[in-house]
């Protein structure tokens, strides 16, 4: 990893001490990993059921919130204190490749694992240079449109039913629009920007408005920034999103959290994570609708890429710790864990137990959109630095700045860091 890769992190995160109970053994199991306490009891469930079927092993968990994660890799890369066992965020899995933190995992999980993964599972798994597989996962992700449905029937909004049938941009913002003027309706959409410049919500939520308006964060096959990011059709999607802001009709990042289900129901839409259904359905019953992300330009686009797990370069017992992953995916506390969080099935057998996104399941949608409009994050090591300038980018343009300058600046931003890292090689090479 070059000097200039270790400068986008800091050092920060503290692992769970009431989690690390055991005695290093000669077969000790260290697995990081982040979540809330739902995802912990799921994960030390499924350890402790490990232990039990492996005699000798020892199995230490190591926790770190998601909003500090990328940080503590690069915290304990530098120091050479790698887990054997990591999870990680998909989109930063060709940094990690690239820095040599991870190796190939299809020699030591279970075959029957690999072969269950759903393609996007596999997309969100695999590093685009030499095409394998260095991570697999229980589950992937998406965003989709939660209506309040009694609020889109009080304008007479008609329900899109598929991805196919997905809401316009002239038909959304119309919506948004009827939806200002209607009695109980404080805000009409709720983006979440109380999730903070500093989380990976704005790039993941906000990048498919983008993709969908025919652009992108940078130029996948040039891998170059300038031209893509500040092209004209990049610039009228981050001027559409500020107008929306400008007008009233998104919740401010000032206001309390989750307004969409909360006493009062003042949000009549949300652009919100599959684990968000789990939330709302508790509080609005069938009056929650998951509708597609809507059709901005030519097609719909949706986000992908979730928490995967990976062995590490460093593993002392890889074939150990892969064993310990596809445990781990079949683990029905783990699982368990993930139905409750409505967590979009990235295993066949994991969607096959998830009534949820079966064909008429309330969260259906969402696998239809992970099968035809899943758009990744650049699969490229400058991800970090990819995912920071787009992220400061919409701050100012959400705070009202100029959107061509404010793209123009992140593009700038990214093809420096590229440049300084004379291309990543060997992704230069797509470029020439």
């Amino acid at each position: 990893m070059s000097t200039k890769m270790k400068t986008w992190l800091l050092a920060g995160c503290v692992s769970v001490s009431a989690l690390i109970s055991t005695p290093v053994l000669a077969q000790n199991l260290r697995v990081m990993f982040g979540g809330d306490d739902q995802w912990i009891a799921g994960i030390q469930a499924a350890a402790k059921a490990f232990e039990k079927e492996n005699s000798g092993v020892t199995v230490q968990l190591l926790h770190t919130p998601y909003g500090g994660y990328p940080e503590k890799v690069a915290s304990m890369a530098s120091s050479n204190d790698l887990p054997d066992v990591m999870q990680l965020d998909a989109p930063y899995l060709s940094n990690y490749v690239w820095s040599g933190l991870l190796q190939p995992i299809e020699p030591l999980v279970d075959p029957k694992i690999i072969a269950d993964m759903t393609p996007s599972n596999i997309s969100q798994s695999t590093y685009p240079i030499d095409g394998k597989l260095y991570a697999t996962g229980l589950f992937d992700s998406t965003v989709v449109l939660y209506a309040n449905k009694k609020y889109l029937e009080s304008i007479g909004a008609r329900i899109p039913k598929s991805v196919d049938d997905a809401w316009t941009r002239d038909e959304f913002e119309k919506i948004l629009s009827d939806l200002s003027k209607l009695k109980g309706v404080q805000w009409p959409i709720d983006l979440f920007r109380s999730a903070g410049s500093k989380s990976e919500w704005v790039t993941y939520a906000f990048s498919p408005i983008f993709q969908s308006m025919g652009c992108d964060l940078i130029n996948r096959s040039t891998w170059v920034a300038k031209g893509t990011l500040d092209s004209a059709a990049c610039v009228d999607a981050g001027s559409m999103i500020q107008n929306w802001a400008s007008k009233g009709w998104v919740v401010p990042g000032t206001a309390a959290g989750n307004v969409f289900y909360a006493d009062g129901e003042k949000a009549a839409l949300a652009w919100g994570s599959r684990t968000y259904y789990a939330e709302a359905v508790t509080k609005m019953g069938d009056n929650v609708v998951a509708l597609p992300l809507p059709k901005f330009g030519e097609k719909v686009v949706s986000p992908n890429g979730t928490q995967i797990w990976g062995v590490t370069k460093t593993a002392k017992e890889a074939a150990l710790a892969g064993k310990f992953i596809g445990f781990l995916l079949n683990n029905a506390d783990y699982r368990e864990a993930a139905r409750k969080k409505s967590s979009t099935p990235g295993l066949r057998s994991f969607l096959a137990e998830s009534p949820l996104y079966q064909p008429k399941g309330p969260m259906a949608i969402g696998m239809e959109q992970a099968e035809k409009s899943a758009v990744a994050r650049p699969g490229h090591p400058a991800y970090p630095a990819i995912t920071e300038a787009f992220k400061s980018a919409m701050d100012g343009i959400f705070a009202g700045s100029d959107a061509k300058s404010e793209l123009t600046k992140a593009a700038a931003a990214i093809d420096l860091e590229i440049e300084d890292n004379d291309g990543f090689p060997p992704f230069n090479a797509n470029s020439k």
